[in-house]
């Protein structure tokens, strides 16, 4: 359980050094930004996440999301800061879609096919 713990403090520990960043203390330049300031380096991050798939190396791969991961954690500490949501809203709310979207894991809906999961999906998510 020790391991767990730990990757669940680098996850929070990455969010501190965001919220740094973005205080008195931290860095001008991150001060500055704004969510349309940093719609072209979200856009450039994700592009560059998509590049790195299809090169098939995985330590590309990582580095990748890792900066995209880190745009939404910026956007999301701007967002707190405006008092609209903080980060962990945004894992809780992905975290509620995934189960609502997939009843086939989570509840007692069956799925015999792929076909039968994408309408399903398609399903739960027009409502």
């Amino acid at each position: 359980m020790k391991r767990k713990k730990d990757r669940n403090s680098l996850f929070g520990r990455l969010v501190e050094v965001c919220a740094h960043l973005r205080s008195e203390e931290g860095c001008l330049w991150d001060r500055e930004q704004s969510h349309r300031s940093l719609l072209s380096y979200l856009r450039e991050e994700s592009e560059e996440v998509a590049e790195a798939v299809e090169s098939g190396n995985p330590e590309d791969l990582m580095e990748e999301l890792g900066d995209l991961l880190y745009q939404v954690i910026f956007h999301s500490q701007i967002a707190s800061e405006n008092g609209e949501f903080d980060i962990y809203d945004v894992v809780r709310g992905i975290t509620e879609k995934l189960i609502r979207r997939h009843p086939h894991v989570f509840s007692d809906i069956e799925a015999g096919s792929v076909q039968e999961i994408k309408d399903n999906w398609d399903r739960i998510k027009k409502k």
